[in-house]
């Protein structure tokens, strides 16, 4: 006989389920009972539904996997843990399902199907888009697309019909560890909440203070870990940062596969919320061209230093366009100063000096000075030259204070530096080994622009104040940087 299980919510969970929210989504550390609570939740919406002439409490949900290999490891496993086989027995057909049926005390009965779909293979996503449906479960939505909610907020409230009881509420729950801050998951929950959804959030499992990662009082469910706070202090050793910030504190953040081509970048060090204009200094821009053309915004300190202020980026757009549409309305509204006294210097890929076949009469060079500018080309297109030029700045300290600096606001440039711009993995056997070249990806581009720049500002001596003459007394300069 299976052995009983009793459910106690923790403070999140228990706001979770008293929510009647058409959507809504539990956010938190690993370990934190995410998925428990939501079968919690299948079964509570199951026993609180009307029940029909027959007194039958009628309902039908989907529970969502993106691969099916997790959807039999983790979903379907935590559902067994908790909703013994023998009330609710699985069936390995497509998609798997299974039926939990129950006697109410009421004298009424529960009649719950549930469908257990991955959405490794077409014909799942097809039949997900073709069912009739109460309620909707994404088991770890971050690695779900949008489309797949968008989905479901269609399909659910369709069953049980009006003749048979009609749904008591309906909707779409959802449980993940953090995900990206430019992830569909964030932007709904804390930039643009649409009505009628609510978005929860988990304490952090550790803290970290001045002597290292200690056990959080408010951490929740540490009682049903067999080795309660030792579960999460054995993680941190040999941990990234960024690893235990989004998997143990359960914040928002990159966690990416491959090897990083910066390992001496420091988000916690290198990364500030913003950065000033620095008024009386020029302004370099670096850029990377082809179909995808990128931009950054950086001055150079006399110090040695670098501040990257700002960063643009394009998808599937020309030179021209870009400047036309993109570039130059951002210099008008945030760098008009610069231009007007030019004191914008351009530097860009050396293929832009090149004539492309799409149009034989004018570079990429040439378009960008139509526009009023100077622009050249990088002296060489190294990656190991463009590399260790930006790592040199990302070592240099003065009196302990770093001195390269990224905007926060450069969004693509900083998930690039946390593992997004990174070098793949040779699938060989052995010893590890990786590409010499970086995977080409959406944060390679605003990486070579920021490259080509910081290779003009060392080949200039930008640092050392040469385009400093005749714009500032050079007394000025510990006054100008705050130093």
């Amino acid at each position: 006989m299976d052995k009983a299980r009793v459910y106690n919510a923790e403070p999140t969970p228990a706001e979770f389920h008293a929510s009647d929210a058409f959507v809504r989504g539990l956010m938190g550390p690993v370990g934190s009972g995410k998925s428990v609570a939501c079968c919690m939740e299948i079964i509570s919406r199951a026993i609180r539904q009307r029940p029909n002439s027959a007194g039958v409490r009628k309902s039908r949900w989907a529970a969502v996997r993106n691969t099916y290999g997790e959807l039999k490891t983790t979903t379907i496993k935590t559902w067994q843990a908790w909703i013994a086989d023998s009330a609710c027995p699985i069936v390995y057909d497509s998609p798997i399902r299974g039926v939990f049926s129950q006697k109410l005390a009421d004298g009424t009965s529960i009649h719950l199907e549930i469908l257990f779909i991955a959405l490794d293979r077409p014909e799942h996503v097809k039949k997900l888009l073709s069912l009739e449906l109460t309620g909707g479960w994404i088991n770890e939505c971050r690695e779900v697309p949008k489309a797949i909610l968008d989905g479901l907020t269609s399909r659910v409230g369709r069953y049980p019909d009006i003749n048979d009881g009609g749904a008591s509420w309906s909707g779409v729950i959802m449980d993940t560890n953090p995900p990206d801050d430019d992830h569909w998951y964030y932007r709904v929950a804390e930039e643009e909440t649409p009505q009628d959804w609510k978005f929860f959030r988990q304490p952090p499992a550790l803290l970290l203070t001045t002597n290292g990662y200690i056990p959080n009082p408010k951490a929740e469910n540490i009682c049903n870990l067999s080795k309660g706070f030792n579960y999460y202090l054995d993680m941190v050793p040999g941990k990234t940062g960024e690893w235990i910030k989004v998997y143990v504190q359960g914040q928002y953040g990159s966690v990416m596969e491959g090897k990083v081509v910066y390992p001496e970048y420091n988000d916690d060090l290198h990364s500030v919320e913003d950065i000033p204009q620095l008024q009386k200094l020029p302004l370099v821009i670096g850029f990377d061209f082809g179909l995808t053309p990128a931009c950054v915004f950086v001055q150079f300190t006399p110090r040695g230093g670098i501040n990257i202020l700002d960063e643009l980026v394009s998808a599937e757009m020309g030179i021209k366009q870009f400047m036309r549409d993109v570039v130059m309305p951002h210099i008008n509204l945030h760098y008009k100063h610069f231009f007007d006294e030019g004191s914008i210097y351009v530097v860009g890929d050396p293929a832009g000096a090149q004539r492309s076949q799409a149009d034989s009469e004018i570079t990429c060079i040439e378009t960008i000075n139509s526009f009023g500018f100077k622009a050249e080309t990088a002296s060489s297109n190294s990656f190991l030259r463009r590399r260790e030029t930006v790592a040199s700045f990302l070592i240099r300290l003065s009196d302990g204070v770093p001195l390269f600096r990224l905007s926060r606001k450069c969004k693509q440039l900083r998930k690039g530096f946390l593992g997004g711009y990174k070098f793949i993995r040779v699938k060989v056997a052995g010893d590890e080994r990786y590409k010499e070249q970086p995977d080409k990806n959406q944060y390679s581009h605003i990486h070579d622009a920021l490259q080509y720049a910081a290779m003009y500002a060392g080949e200039r001596e930008l640092e050392c104040g040469k385009f400093l003459k005749g714009k500032v007394d050079e007394q000025q300069i510990p006054t100008i940087y705050g130093m």
